[in-house]
């Protein structure tokens, strides 16, 4: 009985191994076409209707170019004289609206604080020292950042010198950070 069992096991086993995957039918392969076959051609219809496209109007497409758009310098605003003190107020005058005094006077920013300017003269100074110091070969091997921190060092120079302090200290700051860089 048991050689039964085992023969009818192995037969099973044999049976199922060589029936293949159940889930991926094995397709035949078509024979080859060994005679050419004619190719027919199709007639154009003639009484086609006509169809108007319509026009559409696109946008223009921009094009990039390999030009690097050139950076405009800030320019300081044109200083405006004082105003001419107005005559005292008459008493029977409006009061201001509400919102007007929530608000309160809207400015422009006065000028740079002394110690603003300080700052950024300070900045510059010490970022031109520590420019000088590079050695002659880290100067070279970074050639285009040395360019970028004398070019934010006179940005920052020629900003300070017209007036804005705060633009001159943050020009100054950039070349600092660069410096920062430079010297890892």
């Amino acid at each position: 009985m048991t050689r039964r069992l085992a023969s009818a096991m192995l037969s099973l086993g044999l049976t199922i191994g060589l029936s293949g995957c159940r889930h991926k039918p094995q397709l035949a392969p078509l024979p080859p076409v060994m005679s050419p076959v004619a190719l027919e051609d199709i007639p154009e219809p003639e009484n086609l209707p006509m169809v108007e496209a319509p026009q559409i109007k696109l946008p223009p497409v921009p094009v990039a170019s390999n030009a690097k758009p050139k950076r405009e310098r800030k320019r300081p605003a044109p200083k405006v004289p004082a105003p001419a003190p107005e005559p005292a107020q008459v008493a029977n005058a409006t009061p201001p609206s509400p919102e007007e005094t929530a608000l309160g006077a809207l400015t422009a920013g006065g000028e740079a604080s002394p110690q603003t300017k300080q700052e950024a003269a300070d900045l510059i100074t010490a970022s031109e020292k520590r420019l000088n110091a590079l050695s002659s070969q880290k100067a070279e091997e970074e050639k285009s950042q040395v360019s970028k921190v004398k070019n934010f060092l006179k940005d920052a120079e020629d900003a300070l010198k017209s007036g804005d302090a705060e633009g001159a200290k943050t020009l100054a700051t950039k070349a600092k950070l660069l410096l920062d860089d430079l010297e890892k």
